[in-house]
């Protein structure tokens, strides 16, 4: 890990989600863990103590859909109180936003990464397997009104999304939303089928520029690896990540903790090492000695991922 910097930790709240997306779950869905083998509050927070000893410093709410978790206001409130920690987002599908934007900002909640991959209700109902457009929208609009900014919107790049490059394109020009398109990845069994099931950043940067001159511009905020680029008189912008066309791993910053208290130090990779006994015996040692493994394990090269990982998003935590 010499010359590396890890600081972003990706908390997992729960492997449940209100939602079925195709890219993340098979039709039949995944089995959730049980209550008693997910995480609870009090093992996040001190798992964070403990992350704080090595540098960790932004944390990262994700799921499943964190916000079906009761009370995530809470965990919020304690996570912005410790020591070391200097910010803290969420990444959700954003219908329950409107119920629970104020309270979560009000905690310590700085900014949101909100899912859609469609803009078309039809589309979008289909991806999500019954989810409702215009109250994953609703959730952009309580973003805004509580000032959880920058406002990211996340689309990941199935080939039908070169149907809606207009849609999005208009959707960035008179708000400063910042659409982010992320490569399709592999993980679990959800990955593409194909190279036709494939669409590459560079294909859809074409499409985008066939609108108007991209002009690159710097990050509104956050510690993703996307590149973002403004159509000519648009308030916001369009960022593309190339998950896959174009590996980041040499600037990978992130360390995950699932919601059944694994900790991964690669999305792509099966290794995985299990704190969940260190945490519920509030093992400080144990704990630190876990981190300190997985991290020494972290690969930076994406050559030498080995086992490939068999799990879901919706059960790491992506």
């Amino acid at each position: 890990m010499t010359g590396h910097t890890v600081d972003y930790l990706r908390l997992s709240v729960t492997d449940r989600c209100n939602f079925r997306c195709s890219y993340c779950m098979p039709p039949e869905g995944v089995e959730f863990k049980s209550h008693e083998e997910i995480l609870t509050y009090e093992d996040m927070i001190f798992f964070v103590r403990v992350a704080v000893q090595v540098g960790i410093s932004k944390i990262r709410l994700t799921g499943g859909e964190p916000l079906v978790r009761k009370d995530l206001s809470d965990l919020v409130k304690q996570l912005s109180a410790i020591e070391g920690v200097n910010d803290i987002s969420l990444t959700t599908n954003g219908v329950l936003l409107p119920r629970f934007a104020g309270a979560l900002r009000d905690a310590g909640l700085r900014r949101v990464n909100i899912s859609i991959d469609s803009l078309d209700p039809v589309r979008f109902r289909t991806l999500t397997r019954g989810g409702s457009l215009a109250d994953a929208l609703a959730g952009v609009d309580a973003a805004f009104e509580h000032g959880l900014l920058p406002v990211k919107v996340n689309a990941v790049m199935l080939p039908e999304l070169l149907q809606e490059v207009s849609a999005f394109a208009e959707f960035t020009r008179v708000r400063p939303v910042h659409v982010r398109f992320i490569e399709w990845m592999p993980v679990g069994s959800c990955g593409p089928s194909d190279a036709e099931s494939v669409l590459s950043k560079d294909r859809l940067m074409k499409e985008f520029a066939a609108i108007g001159p991209l002009e690159q511009v710097g990050s509104p905020g956050g510690w993703g690896p996307a590149r973002y680029f403004r159509l000519p008189g648009h308030a916001g912008t369009v960022g593309f990540i190339s998950s896959m066309s174009d590996h980041f791993c040499g600037d990978c910053n992130r360390l995950r903790l699932t919601a059944d208290g694994r900790l991964k130090s690669c999305l792509f990779s099966g290794d995985e090492v299990e704190v969940l006994r260190l945490l519920r015996q509030r093992d400080e040692a144990g704990t630190l000695e876990a981190v300190r493994r997985s991290l020494e394990g972290k690969t930076f090269d994406k050559n030498r991922v080995r086992e490939m990982n068999s799990r879901g998003m919706s059960q790491i935590g992506g």
